[in-house]
């Protein structure tokens, strides 16, 4: 029995698929404040999704969820003019994704596996310990993001975000390298 593999976006589209509203969100909080750059990230955030699905027809999970969450929580910062909402919405994202890896490993189900099957084939120990790094990692963004939006400005806090966030997932990716070389299989033919 064959079975088709799902297209696989170029890493540099995905990367700017994945960044791309960021720095869109940045950009206009920058230059026009938090409800334009709101609205601006709920725009490219499904605008994002929809250029990911075009491109490979199937939307992975975690975007569905995060766009679903930022639709919801940047309508409620336009609809009551309130920015508290968008500045919640990431401790409510990562608390979400945290919460989901620990679960699964509490079902024996280290769902970073699910997630990044296709790019990294580890062994089972591998993908438990990665799903409980990750999980671990997701709660402590959740922390920091309250922490930040409650004791900063505005601006201040998107800035974390990008300067902040982003450098620091991009570190802890990096290293969970030795794990992910201690833990790799040869991927099944």
């Amino acid at each position: 029995m064959t079975t088709t593999a799902k297209p696989q976006l170029n890493p540099i589209l995905k990367l700017a698929l994945d960044l791309g509203p960021l720095v869109l969100f940045f950009f206009a909080n920058s230059h026009y404040g938090i409800f334009v750059a709101t609205g601006t990230f709920m725009i490219a955030v499904l605008a994002a999704l929809a250029a990911s699905y075009a491109l490979t027809r199937h939307l992975p999970i975690m975007p569905v969820v995060t766009a679903i969450i930022v639709v919801v929580f940047g309508g409620l910062t336009l609809i009551l003019h309130d920015a508290t909402f968008i500045k919640v919405k990431p401790t409510i994202i990562y608390a979400l994704f945290g919460a989901i890896l620990i679960g699964g490993l509490l079902f024996n189900k280290p769902l970073l596996g699910v997630v990044f099957d296709s790019l990294f084939h580890l062994t089972q120990e591998g993908w438990r310990k990665l799903t409980l790094r990750w999980a671990l990692f997701f709660l402590v963004l959740a922390v920091l993001n309250e922490i930040v939006w409650r004791n900063t400005s505005t601006d201040v806090w998107v800035d974390f975000k990008v300067f902040g966030v982003l450098p620091l997932t991009f570190l802890f990716g990096a290293l969970q390298m030795p794990l992910l070389k201690k833990y790799a299989t040869e991927p099944a033919e």
